[in-house]
């Protein structure tokens, strides 16, 4: 419906503290993809998610890994807004309003391209 769920990283996080970001994480050992993105969903946020579409992709270098990281368009299918420890706030925010917010480095070019192309579909 045009906005996207941001988090803020709690003051205790190692990486991005303070910054926003999407709901996502890492896969398990053997786990395949949608199952891990709808498992850390629902760990990071209490919603169940429905994916509707490839939103794009990129990778980074972090701590000697190379990350890449896969991101999928959602929406909610169920569940109740409920924040993990990881992160301290969430916002719902008009994808045309996510330039302003101070995303974390690691995905903002992902979320720029995102709102861009998003703007041109429109």
């Amino acid at each position: 419906d045009g906005h996207g769920l941001l988090l803020r990283r709690s003051s205790s996080s190692t990486h991005f503290a303070g910054q926003w970001e999407w709901p996502g994480g890492k896969t398990d050992r053997g786990e395949d993809f949608i199952t891990a993105l709808r498992r850390e969903v629902t760990e990071e946020t209490g919603l169940a998610v429905d994916f509707t579409g490839f939103a794009g992709a990129n990778c980074f270098e972090m701590e000697r890994l190379h990350v890449v990281c896969l991101c999928m368009e959602a929406r909610v299918a169920g569940g109740t807004l409920t924040l993990s420890g990881e992160h301290d706030a969430a916002e719902w925010v008009q994808l045309t309003d996510l330039p302003k917010w101070d995303i974390a480095p690691n995905s903002r070019s992902l979320v720029l391209e995102y709102v861009a192309k998003k703007a041109h579909e429109a």
